[in-house]
Formats: C-alpha cells, structure tokens, sequence
C-alpha cells in the first residue's frame, strides 16, 4: 500500500480534514506532520462536527493510530482541551500518541507572538492567530526550544529552562509585560506530564515498521502551499512547510516512500491573514462565497477573504507536490451563480505571467479572468460523476487541466456520504 500526503493546494482551508477523516477510515496510521494548532481543520460524521486543531483528523477511527508528527508544535493544554471535547462525545482517543521529538508551545510563545504582532505597522502585519507558532518555530531553528520528551525529564527540563528564561524574560521586559517564572513552568510541566505523558513516545519505530509491513499511512498537513514558508508569499506565511517534501520530514519517512499526493483544492479560494491574494473578489460575489460557504476561519472565526479559482497558484502547487490527485472540495457552494469567474493567469506591468511572482511583485499583479457557466442546480444529493450537472462537470474537468492533476475526489457537502469518489 502506498504511502499518501494529503496536502493543501491554496491558502489553507481547503478541507483536508473531511478528505483524512474519509481516507482514514481504511487508513492503519495517520500522522500529522507539521504546524501548530493555528489552524482547524473541520471534520463532520456522526459523532458531530468538530475543529480540529492539533489532532490528527484520522482520530475518529479506533483501529488508526494517530500521530502527532515530530514536525509539529504542540501547546498542550489545546491538546488536552482537544481530547476531552472528542472524549466528550464518545470518541475513543487511546490510539493517539505525540512525537517525544515536537516541539513545545510554552506560555509566553502566544504572549511573544502578540506582541511581535502589534509592533508592525498595518502594511506589513502578517495576521498570525497569535497561537505562539512562530515564536515556537524560530526557537526550534535557535536550538532554544523545548520538546514534548523534556517533559518526561524534569530535571532536564528545569536545567533547558533555567538556561533560556532570562532570554525570553528579557524580550518580555523590553515590552513592558509581565515576565514569566520558573517554577510555575515547572509546576505546569508536571500537570502536562502527569495528564498526557504516557502518551509521549519516540514515534519512528511505529512509522517505520506501518511502512515495512506495508500499512495504508496517511500524513496530513496543515495550512496549503501558498503559507509554505518557502514557496509560498512570504513573509506572509507559516512557520514551516505545508508540502508534501516536508511530510518526509515531519512524519520519519524515505521521501521515496511517499508514492501518492492528494492536493486538496476548493473551487474557488480563500484566504486568512496577510498578504496578496490575486483572485480575492471584494464585491457582492464574494460576500455571497462567504455567506453561502460560511466561510470563517476554524481556529479565530475570523471571516475568511474569498475568491475565485487560481491557476497560477495551482500550477505551482501541483509541480512543488507532485500532485497524483486532485480533492476539489466545497462544488456545491457554487451552486447558486449563474456564472463562474476563473483567474487563468496575471498581468504583471503589462505582461501576461505564468508562473507565481515574488511577493513584492505579485501584490501589483493584474488577474487575467475568463468565466464559466454555471449550473443554477443542487449538486449535494450527488454520489456519482454522472449526476453532477453537465456543467458542473465542465468546469471540474477545466480545473482539473490547469492543475495538470486527475480528480479523484469531489465533495458536495461536508458529510462523508457527500464524497464522489472517481477512480473507485
């Protein structure tokens, strides 16, 4: 069985969780691989509908064990929050366990993003969920971080804190805010431990031996490659890499071994945060994408800025992941235009561009649009290609060919049932 990254293709938002939650129900292992939980990915399936920001969306199948990937960063009172809501509804959580080798969010990483935050000037804020994630990351790359197995060796830990509190106590003075103490990190550490410490765990001999016995393994990322830290419109970006090349990284695998790349993809585009976004509609058509799409952000509730479908940004996705599949999600949002914009390409300085220009530059761009008709129909009681509207199909297939990528799934709601599956 192949191993699969199922990784998104835009800004983020795309709906990655309902294509894991789905996949995972045939999936033996399903490993997150980088990110924090500054962003939420929606499942919804008969326990209820749930946001979920650090754990695994394989999670509700209790024969897939769940990984929180060595690429991630985890804040674990969100963790723990996270499992009492699922243990809450009747879901069974005892398949999860945390790479020793993530890194922590400590306390004053969310205090230090927001301040970091409020000190740039509206034209260059990034519009970070101020979750910690960068400041947890650039810690990381400092060799001043922390990880989940310090928690299991406290007098490591007071030795690593003891070390890098009068940095960071510093950074909180410079801003005038109330540093933090020893000893209550400690005593917090310990709460951690004593509650998710036994799920604490070097998880490579687990990955590697799913992928020598041949397992289905699934890696899951967060955010979609134009956040890529990278490749994406830096510096309005994650702090790490959303692409399936990290999933290799993140999760402990052989590149080689990844042989499958689900790029998930909605039929138009949203965004959250900073940054140019070409294909972004600021009139009543966009208001109308996120009224009927409830489009607002998992994680903030922020509404999320909305578009039209990008084929520039596509075209770099599928090349950067090696796309072996397309997952166009959200189709029957589009149900009630009468008519579909499409950005083909942009204009830069009165030139027709191709390929995705540098930040600077792609903030000036022009979108070059073309437009489809649409199907004025309900797609959500469709199951099978074939009872899509001819339409729709139309523009599927036209989507399907700018992204030089096969479709293999198409989602018309949010349920598991309203997942067409095309090359079953």
């Amino acid at each position: 069985m192949p191993v699969s990254a199922v990784v998104g293709a835009q800004w983020g938002d795309e709906g990655k969780g309902r294509i894991v939650d789905f996949l995972a129900q045939q999936a033996n292992v399903v490993v997150r691989f980088q990110g924090g939980d500054n962003a939420g990915h929606t499942v919804v399936n008969s326990y209820g509908k749930f946001a979920l920001h650090i754990l695994p969306s394989g999670i509700f199948n209790p024969k897939t064990l769940c990984i929180v990937g060595t690429g991630t960063v985890v804040n674990p009172d969100q963790l723990i929050k996270e499992l009492g809501e699922l243990e809450a509804a009747g879901v069974d959580t005892s398949n999860l366990v945390v790479s020793d080798r993530a890194h922590v969010v400590m306390p004053y990483h969310p205090r230090q993003d927001g301040l970091e935050e409020a000190g740039r000037s509206e034209a260059t804020k990034i519009g970070t969920t101020k979750r910690g994630i960068g400041p947890t990351y650039a810690d990381k790359s400092a060799r001043w971080g922390l990880r989940m197995g310090d928690l299991l060796r406290p007098d490591f830990l007071r030795q690593r804190l003891e070390s890098l509190l009068p940095k960071k106590n510093r950074t909180l003075r410079d801003f005038d805010v109330e540093q933090v103490d020893l000893e209550e990190l400690m005593t917090l550490a310990a709460h951690w431990r004593e509650v998710i410490g036994h799920r604490i765990v070097d998880t490579l001999p687990l990955v590697r031996d799913a992928v020598k016995a041949d397992q289905q393994v699934l890696l899951e990322g967060q955010l979609g490659v134009m956040r890529d830290l990278d490749w994406g419109i830096y510096p309005y970006v994650t702090s790490s890499n959303p692409t399936a090349a990290a999933a290799a990284v993140g999760a402990g695998i052989p590149a080689a071994h990844i042989t499958d790349v689900v790029g998930v993809v909605k039929c138009y585009s949203t965004a959250v945060g900073g940054g140019p976004f070409p294909p972004e509609d600021l009139g009543p058509l966009g208001q109308k994408l996120r009224d009927i799409g409830q489009e607002y952000g998992a994680t903030t509730g922020r509404p999320r800025r909305c578009g039209w479908f990008d084929a520039v940004s596509i075209r770099h996705a599928a090349w950067l992941n090696g796309f072996t599949a397309l997952a166009i999600t959200k189709l029957d949002i589009l149900d009630e235009f009468d008519e579909i914009p499409l950005c083909i390409g942009y204009k830069l300085d009165g030139e027709e561009v191709d390929e995705l220009p540098y930040t600077a530059d792609l903030a000036r761009v022009e979108p070059i649009w073309e437009t489809h008709p649409g199907w004025m129909t309900s797609t959500r009681e469709a199951r099978t290609w074939d009872d899509l509207p001819k339409n729709a199909q139309d523009y599927l297939q036209h989507l399907s060919k700018l992204a030089g990528t096969p479709i293999r799934f198409v989602s018309v709601g949010p349920e598991r049932d309203q997942l067409i599956t095309l090359d079953a």
